[in-house]
């Protein structure tokens, strides 16, 4: 990890964007400001390793939809 200020940042910007391809860069702003500086990943990598499976969604679908109709079934059974 390297810690520089703001100003070494706006300096010398090529040669830190390209230092955080494989660390973390740590950016002093002033006394109370710290930044962390580093490389995303792929985005479609980024998005595939969040995605679910279709499987995934369906059964979150079914226990959504029977939360709601357990509710309100509860609810009518209240106001009998």
């Amino acid at each position: 990890m390297v810690v520089i200020s703001s100003a070494e940042l706006r300096s010398n910007m090529k040669k830190y964007l390209d230092l955080a391809k494989s660390e973390q860069v740590l950016i002093q702003r002033g006394k109370n400001e710290t930044f962390v500086l580093t490389a995303q990943q792929n985005s479609v990598e980024y998005d595939l390793s969040r995605a679910i499976t279709v499987d995934e969604v369906i059964a979150r679908v079914r226990e959504g939809l029977t939360e709601m109709f357990e509710r309100k079934e509860s609810a009518k059974a209240v106001g009998e």
